[in-house]
């Protein structure tokens, strides 16, 4: 378990480099700030709060809260705590670096025009109250963990819904209110390519975060299992190439020429799509989710662009888009597939989203009314790095990117 939080943590090394690599220079420093940010606040909000909010024992089902901080006494390091499976130390720390993903995913979304304060702000509220809210619902032993019953209920693994789709839903509020960047959608309605200015990190950050989901899926097995574990780091890797793949070959077929990025999100796609059910599906099953999440990616990245949204990284179509669709697949494949289950899923899927829409939508609208949320026009046009930070990524090696 400790293993695999480590991994998780590395996962966050995975999100930055994929960031700058598919935005612009000017903008590096801003988005790696952003990114340290999420996890130094995200681990302490977890600590202050969150931890106890997410898993507060005895409650309604829909609220509940067990105090501030964490215990100090020795229960924490006995056998009794989770079957002996891990500590409760083991518990927090594993669990606060997931805390922190949701946020990241909204990072990538909003990259090149947002106000760092505001969204710092909103990082600190969202990933502080929302995110362990919709999670206590499952995985704290909510109301969505008993529908239709103690046996049944909404599954999801490792956080299709939970974390990718919690990220995901804030992601699409926030673009949607802060408009796309400049240049992007011409007045006619064209669609315009805005490059990344290093692909090779962005291919680097892909393979951290396939690795990082060894620990992400991995450790959700929440034992040292070697039976479930093998079979989930099996479902993730193969899941993880099939959508790739399928967003590489459908990609081709679509626009005739090989794009490295649509291939990239497909991997990704495949790993958020396998993530709810990793631990069901057979090797068949895990390539099947796979190949059409990867499909997915292709029309949704073109969807969000048609509904003149901007999403620099492909955040909307990797983490909410293919966060549905995995979710979805374990009342599809999953080891209690039918139509009970796929209904379980569902309202699953719908609770998390009407509850994230409403939440994101509140602070969001709250910021851009009193501080703003976006920034300048020459502020956009020059870089943030500049003009928020006054630093450069990149000192020696200046290029005027606009």
């Amino acid at each position: 378990m400790m293993v695999c939080t480590a991994l998780v943590f590395f996962m966050h090394t995975g999100f930055a480099f994929l960031e700058i690599g598919l935005t612009r220079q000017k903008n590096t420093i801003n988005i790696l700030f952003k990114n340290i940010f999420i996890i130094t606040i995200g681990l302490l909000m977890y600590y202050i709060g969150g931890f106890n909010l997410m898993y507060p024992g005895e409650f309604n089902g829909f609220l509940g809260f067990s105090g501030f901080g964490l215990g100090t006494d020795a229960a924490g390091l006995t056998a009794e705590y989770a079957n002996g499976g891990y500590t409760y130390w083991t518990d927090f720390l594993f669990q606060g670096m997931f805390a922190a993903t949701a946020a990241t995913i909204v990072s990538g979304a909003v990259a090149e025009r947002v106000k760092l304060g505001p969204f710092m702000i909103f990082t600190i509220l969202y990933v502080g109250l929302v995110y362990p809210i919709v999670g206590s619902w499952q995985w704290g032993g909510g109301f969505l963990s008993t529908l239709g019953g103690d046996e049944a209920g909404f599954y999801d693994f490792a956080g299709s819904t939970l974390v990718h789709s919690v990220g995901g839903w804030a992601a699409l509020v926030a673009v949607w209110l802060l408009g796309p960047r400049i240049g992007k959608f011409s007045e006619e309605g064209k669609i315009n390519a805005i490059p990344g200015h290093n692909i090779p990190l962005a291919t680097g950050g892909v393979l951290i975060l396939w690795l990082g989901w060894f620990g992400f899926n991995g450790g959700s097995v929440l034992s040292a299992d070697p039976a479930a574990t093998s079979l989930v780091l099996v479902t993730t890797s193969l899941a993880a190439a099939a959508g790739g793949l399928s967003a590489f070959v459908v990609s081709t077929l679509a626009y005739k020429n090989y794009d490295l990025t649509m291939f990239l999100n497909g991997i990704l796609g495949g790993l958020v799509g396998i993530t709810a059910g990793a631990d069901q599906m057979s090797p068949n099953e895990a390539v099947l989710i796979g190949l059409i999440a990867g499909a997915i990616i292709v029309g949704a990245v073109a969807l969000v662009d048609r509904l003149r949204l901007d999403d620099p990284v492909g955040a909307i179509a990797v983490h909410l888009i293919c966060g549905v669709w995995g979710t979805l697949a374990v009342g599809i494949f999953g080891a209690k597939a039918g139509i009970d289950q796929f209904l379980y899923q569902l309202a699953g899927v719908a609770a998390a989203g009407i509850f994230c829409i409403a939440s994101a939508l509140l602070i969001l609208i709250i910021l851009k009314k009193t501080v703003g949320i976006r920034v300048s026009r020459e502020e956009e046009m020059e870089g943030l790095d500049l003009h928020e930070h006054g630093m450069d990524a990149y000192a020696d090696f200046r290029m005027n990117q606009h």
